[in-house]
């Protein structure tokens, strides 16, 4: 992080600027030119579930999403950081049955869900939370069936040496444009390796997963065909209440968001040709929301039903828990 970046986002109560968030951001097209950006887009940084949508590529592109018959929703599930609620664990369930496998061939470790009343309703029903819980339980139903897919033993396939991370480590180098060097990466809170990338790069790769540019016509077609998954089942890819869920409902394909850990967030817009980096400094989730819908907002033209959806993740009302309104978020500048 550094403090030559700017403020991007201002949190208000009583009609004050109570805090800030500074951070950066690149809106590049898929052969790399920067259409629009603010504060240091090289400095590299772990862009974390955000590039799920490319960590997914080989699990289509080889052929394995085919083979073992997965539906739209699995594949939606397979870029996803979701709530854990009751139909997320049953479509990751659901994938990981059509390998002849369960949970326990899960190794992401199980956490309760995102989500309050889903936790509550696991709760109330005297279960324990399990790894179909997981937020990232889609990817890594993906990541076993990508392992069986290539006729290798999914055990271990957190690790980078095994032959799905490898072949996930590639894409992201090749979608991306910026090489990755071994022993580079740090561990995901799903105990995969993340590389650092920087916003430029990042930008420009999700411009590619946008429109197919820079990519061989398997992988284009693979992007796309995730693209329109999570389009379909946008519930699929985050759940009640989220952002990536809104959005993408609003939007349909006009956009594809992917929120990540510590304040980053991407996203591809097909039609502009364009792909979208944020990351805010100091890792707040509820800032790089806030700039990723005033960008959608700025690039995209809108109708009086997209514009609404979006606007309200613009400026986030914050109430207190009277549920009184005490503030809001707002881009600031």
């Amino acid at each position: 992080m550094t403090m030559h970046d700017p403020i991007l986002v201002e949190v208000t109560r009583g009609g004050r600027v109570e805090s800030a968030h500074r951070g950066a951001f690149a809106v590049a097209d898929a052969a790399g030119g920067i259409v629009l950006s603010a504060g240091d887009i090289d400095r590299a940084i772990f862009p974390r579930s955000a590039v799920k949508v490319i960590q997914a590529l080989p699990l289509v592109e080889s052929g394995a999403a085919d083979r073992f018959g997965l539906d739209d929703e699995a594949l939606a599930m397979a870029c996803a950081s979701h709530n854990g609620e009751a139909r997320h664990a049953g479509v990751a369930a659901r994938t990981l049955a059509r390998l002849g496998r369960d949970a326990a061939s899960l190794e992401c470790g199980a956490h309760w869900p995102m989500l309050p009343a889903a936790t509550q309703a696991l709760a109330r029903a005297g279960q324990e939370p399990s790894a179909l819980h997981n937020n990232c339980s889609g990817k890594h139903a993906g990541f076993v069936c990508l392992a069986c897919g290539l006729d290798e033993d999914p055990r271990g396939y957190v690790r980078p040496e095994h032959a799905v991370q490898r072949a996930v480590k590639a894409a992201l180098e090749e979608v991306t444009g910026h090489p990755l060097a071994e022993g580079s990466h740090g561990i995901d809170g799903c105990s995969i390796p993340t590389y650092a990338v920087p916003l430029r790069a990042l930008a420009r790769g999700f411009a590619r997963i946008a429109t197919g540019e820079g990519m061989p016509a398997t992988r284009a077609q693979a992007a796309r065909r995730l693209r329109e998954a999570v389009a379909r089942h946008p519930f699929m890819v985050a759940g009640t209440g989220r952002f990536d869920t809104l959005a993408m409902a609003a939007l349909g394909l006009r956009a594809f968001t992917k929120t990540g850990a510590e304040g980053v967030f991407c996203a591809a817009l097909p039609e502009l040709g364009l792909g979208v980096a944020i990351k805010c400094d100091d890792g707040a989730s509820r800032a790089a929301e806030v700039v990723m819908a005033t960008l959608l907002r700025r690039l995209l033209p809108m109708n009086e039903a997209e514009a609404q959806a979006i606007d309200a993740l613009a400026a986030p009302v914050l109430r207190n828990w009277n549920g009184i309104e005490v503030g809001r978020l707002r881009a600031a500048g």
